[in-house]
């Protein structure tokens, strides 16, 4: 059951929001991924009630009134602990909601918890010291991905249907990608990031895992700011949208069955009327070395008052903020004029697309512990290869929609991303909308 499926079961009284949330909650209880630092059981089943008195009043909130969810750990909810999947934040009870957090209350979504990530957001294994390793629900001896790997676990798994992640350098479409399931970054700030804490001032953003991108649509619209209220109508189309190929890049060093599902996903989107059209893109490899050095920068000034417990942080998250004070100010200085002149040159390919089809990771899932990974011949490691596609995207601002497009022979799930133009959300979720209907994937990415 999809979120619209559910919302229409609730107002025909086939269902009620106390039914759906402990049917969250049984799931959850039984699950064996680590998907959750925080379960708040009591908290979502007063919340249902008063979800489904309201209904039984006339007051519906939308969508997704009594539906529900779970947010990443990263984000600030009243009265629940956030940990950013840290020692240093285990006892952290905020005394307001994050600004994402409360709208979708607003929009009466229901909170069952607060998933679980890779410490600090700082990383895409979601191998967490403190709390565990996230396990995949396509096969629990791999990795979900990070740093929202508990979100993308959770809704892969059909324990909730739609939880929040927040991605600097793709931490919800790799996820996204390595589970299955569909993820949002938008355009920077366009989601407010307040209430979140933070890794990288200028590279965090904020969005919506679901596992249909209309889901997403619908997610996307509660939480963003000036939201246009658009969802892809049942039946989505192209007509005659430049589909962007890009010659160089992004097709580089792929696995091959990851290359043959995204190229069969752009012929989809030809069949479908779409028009493909050969673009070049800036050199990815120099924007990707430019917003690394603003992470690692960003990210040890964030954390830098905590640098005195050095014990209490991870090894790997440790060693990246070692290198981040490191950074001599110049060099940060000149990242930063590097991302204008980028974002300058990146423009020029909106006016030969309007959007780009692109893999999201270069290979599924790697299994939990492995640091190299073997793609088309050549050992690389696990952390760069399933960045490499995605950094880009956050150093420009631009948005970017993960989506699944096959399967491996081992049955893992292949992502690809849409990219699109500041602003330009609505677009990417009709392309991908329309993507997904052809490709008929649904059912073969259903766990339960």
């Amino acid at each position: 059951m999809n979120i619209q499926e559910a919302a229409a079961a609730l107002r025909a009284r086939k269902i009620s929001s106390v039914e759906m949330v402990e049917e969250s909650l049984k799931r959850t209880a039984r699950d064996r991924l680590n998907a959750f630092i925080t379960v708040t059981a009591e908290a979502a089943r007063a919340e249902a009630k008063e979800r489904d008195a309201e209904l039984a009043r006339g007051v519906d909130r939308g969508p997704l009134h009594g539906i529900p969810i779970a947010h990443k750990d990263l984000i600030q909810t009243r009265g629940v602990r956030t940990t950013a999947g840290s020692k240093i934040l285990a006892d952290f009870i905020p005394d307001e909601d994050a600004v994402v957090a409360a709208r979708l209350r607003e929009a009466g979504a229901i909170s069952i918890g607060k998933t679980g990530l890779h410490e600090l957001a700082y990383g895409i294994t979601s191998t967490n010291p403190h709390f565990g390793a996230v396990r995949n629900p396509w096969d629990p001896e791999r990795i979900p991905g990070g740093s929202s790997g508990g979100s993308g676990a959770a809704v892969a798994a059909d324990l909730v249907f739609m939880a929040t992640g927040t991605d600097t350098g793709g931490s919800i479409r790799i996820p996204s990608s390595f589970c299955g399931t569909v993820g949002l970054k938008p355009t920077y700030e366009r989601v407010s990031r307040r209430g979140v804490i933070p890794l990288s001032m200028t590279m965090d953003h904020i969005g919506p895992m679901t596992r249909t991108v209309r889901d997403t649509a619908i997610c996307f619209q509660a939480m963003a700011e000036n939201a246009s209220g658009y969802v892809p109508a049942g039946q989505a189309e192209l007509g005659g949208l430049r589909i962007g190929v890009p010659r160089n890049f992004y097709f580089d060093s792929l696995d091959a069955e990851v290359a043959a599902a995204v190229r069969g996903a752009i012929q989809t989107a030809a069949a479908i009327g779409g028009r493909v059209v050969e673009v070049t893109v800036p050199d990815i490899n120099a924007i990707n070395a430019a917003g690394r050095v603003l992470l690692l920068v960003e990210a040890a000034a964030n954390w830098r008052p905590h640098l005195n417990r050095r014990g209490d942080f991870g090894a790997d998250v440790l060693a990246l903020l070692d290198q981040g004070r490191l950074i001599l100010g110049i060099d940060y200085a000149d990242a930063l004029r590097l991302r204008r002149i980028y974002a300058r040159e990146f423009s020029r390919v909106w006016s030969k697309a309007d959007c780009l089809i692109v893999p999201a990771t270069p290979a599924a899932a790697p299994k939990i512990g492995e640091m190299t990974v073997d793609i088309a011949g050549k050992r690389d490691d696990v952390r760069m290869i399933s960045t490499r596609l995605m950094r880009a995207v956050n150093m420009l601002g631009v948005p970017s929609l993960a989506m699944p497009c096959g399967f491996t022979r081992s049955r893992l799930p292949i992502g690809m991303q849409i990219l699109g133009p500041a602003r330009s959300e609505d677009t990417l979720l009709r392309i991908g909308a329309a993507i997904e209907d052809a490709l008929g994937l649904a059912e073969s990415l259903k766990l339960s």
